[in-house]
């Protein structure tokens, strides 16, 4: 019986690999397309003048309230990973949430949003323009992304429940930031000197 469900569970779990596996070549380079009309506000209540910036790097995280919103969102690590890619990146990646309330839900949204002090504009897309638009798949795994300055997916895949997507991330961003030190220009009096 035991070798039967070790089977069962080992086949069960080259199969989510396997899926896995297929979100992640299916999406890597697949650009993301925003909605025109989009309404930012802050703490989910005042609306606020934003625009998505032109940045070399985005993360998107998109948020549907399907389950416990508060245990997919997880507020507090999505806090300390961007005060750490902030520090990393000297705060130059724009964080872009964007929800989808069941009905009714928004309430929550915004007692989340207030209870940790979440100052980062955010997008409740009532009408779930961005899913519409871009069709994220069913795993909710795969609703969050590093986004290059086209919108193209680098990285899918949630940071905040995946240290090894951490992981992808600050390689990712890390990597730009070596090439810009290589890129840029050096004083002429160093260049006198070789």
């Amino acid at each position: 019986m035991f070798a039967i469900l070790l089977i069962f569970f080992s086949c069960k779990k080259d199969d989510t690999k396997k899926e896995l596996s297929i979100l992640v070549k299916e999406w890597q380079g697949k650009e993301i397309v925003f909605p025109d009309s989009l309404v930012f506000t802050r703490y989910a209540a005042d609306t606020i003048d934003y625009r998505i910036p032109d940045s070399e790097y985005k993360v998107l995280a998109y948020v549907d309230s399907v389950g416990c919103t508060e245990c997919v969102l997880n507020l507090q690590s999505w806090i300390n990973f961007i005060e750490s890619v902030d520090t990393l990146t000297d705060a130059t990646i724009p964080f872009l949430f964007f929800f989808h309330p069941k009905e009714g839900g928004e309430e929550d949204i915004y007692y989340l949003l207030e209870m940790y002090r979440f100052e980062l504009p955010v997008c409740v897309d009532m009408e779930d323009k961005l899913n519409r638009l871009n069709k994220f798949p069913e795993n909710s795994n795969f609703h969050f992304f590093l986004l290059d300055k086209n919108n193209k997916v680098l990285v899918a895949g949630n940071p905040v429940y995946s240290d090894s997507m951490k992981k992808l991330y600050v390689e990712q961003l890390k990597q730009q930031e070596t090439e810009e030190v290589f890129l840029t220009p050096q004083p002429e009096e160093a260049l006198k000197e070789r």
